[in-house]
This record gives C-alpha cells, structure tokens and sequence, in this order.
C-alpha cells in the first residue's frame, strides 16, 4: 500500500502536495500572462493580479485549512505519545499548536488581501505566517528530539532540525531586506537601488516556504499508525 493511503498519512501528502502545486502554478501562470518577471518574483507577486490571484487565493486558503488540520492532529499524536511515555511538558506541545494555528491565519490573510491593494495587511499576514511557522517547526524539532528513540529515529530528528535551522536562518534576512524596500511593485529592474534587497528577500522567502513543505513532509511516517474517529451521540432528552 502506498504510505500516503495509510493511517492519517493522506493529510501531510494532501498538505504538501497542494501547496506545492498552489504556489508552482500560481508562478506559471503569472509568468505566462507577463504579469511578473520569471527570475525571482515574491511568492505573493504571483497572485497578485488576475487570473492568478483567484488561483492563488483558492489554493492558499485550502492549504492554510491543511495545515491547520496537520498541526492539530500532529497535536493530538504528541499528547497520546506522552500520555503513554511521559518526555515532555504538555505545555510545550501546546504553545506549538498555538504558533502554528496562527500561522495558518497568517496565510488566510495572505490569501485574500493582495499586496498592491492592502499592502499593510498583507504584509502582516504573512510576518505572522512566517515567524509563527518557523517557531512552529523549531518546537516541533525539539519535541522530536525529546520523544527520540521510541517515538522518532534521530535521523529524523536531524532532518526536521536541520530545515528548522536552515529556515530560521532564512527568515531574518528576509524580513530585514524587505523592510528596507522602499516600494512594492512587480516589476524590477536590476538597476533600481533596492534591487539587491529584493533578491535576497525572495531567495529566502522561497526557501522558507519550501521549507515548511519539506517539513511537514517527515510527519507522513506519523500519521500512518493513526486513525481518525468520528463518534455521534443524540441526547433524547432535547
């Protein structure tokens, strides 16, 4: 049986899959219809203007629901692993749900406010999707590490705190470029002052988001021994 079809392993996949094609085929098509230069555009110039900012929308607000569903039940596999052997507060697992929750409100705001029509929201939408996913996967590593041998392989603790490290890394440098753009547009040409600022941001806003992909890629091991249950109960007394 493919590994994805087990278990809850068809979230992650769903999740990683979704994104990945969300933010590919948002940049397809906003670099066939001329609307971005191909080299190096930010993740939101490609849904910026329609058609691909309906595209984008739809897809990015379907994967912030994927996420939520992952981190949630990603949760509820940390606190039955503890329950059986005790490694880590539950506080801890806790505080992770919280950051990450926020974060997938983060890419809502993302999703359906447009950089060029409000910029202000926009922008903050995506600083806490960044800082709050990013804080999100370094938790989640250290959780790992406590948890390790019986519930993770310390290859694949090494793995999720090698992407954490490397997305941390990315994130500072990229909202410290950004913040020193003077103008958002589309359009650059590598001329312009703040030409370099915005190359170094967008390198490392891809290599954040693709991080996160990476990341929730080594939860489908988890997800495969669980199993969701749905219990109705009608009280005859209403």
């Amino acid at each position: 049986m493919l590994c994805f079809l087990r278990g809850m392993a068809f979230v992650p996949f769903l999740l990683v899959t979704w994104s990945s094609a969300a933010f590919i085929i948002s940049y397809v098509v906003a670099v066939l219809s001329g609307h971005v230069n191909p080299f190096l555009p930010y993740i939101s110039d490609t849904g910026t203007t329609p058609p691909e900012s309906g595209i984008f929308g739809f897809m990015i607000n379907f994967s912030a629901f994927l996420g939520a569903a992952t981190m949630y039940t990603r949760y509820k596999i940390v606190e039955k692993q503890n329950e059986t052997c005790y490694f880590s507060t539950p506080v801890f697992n806790l505080v992770s749900l919280v950051l990450g929750l926020v974060g997938c409100i983060g890419m809502g705001i993302v999703a359906n406010f447009q950089e060029l029509a409000v910029p202000v929201v926009h922008d903050g939408g995506a600083l806490l999707a960044f800082v709050c996913g990013v804080v999100y996967t370094l938790l989640q590593s250290i959780i790992s590490y406590k948890s390790c041998p019986q519930w993770n392989s310390l290859t694949t603790c090494h793995v999720r705190m090698a992407i954490s490290a490397v997305s941390c890394a990315a994130v500072v440098p990229m909202i410290a470029c950004a913040s020193l753009i003077s103008i958002t547009k589309l359009e650059w040409n590598p001329k312009e002052k703040d030409y370099v600022y915005h190359v170094v941001s967008a390198i490392c806003e891809w290599t954040v988001a693709f991080g996160f992909i990476f990341y929730f890629l080594t939860f489908i091991q988890d997800f495969q021994s669980v199993t969701l249950r749905i219990s109705t109960e009608i009280n005859d007394d209403i």
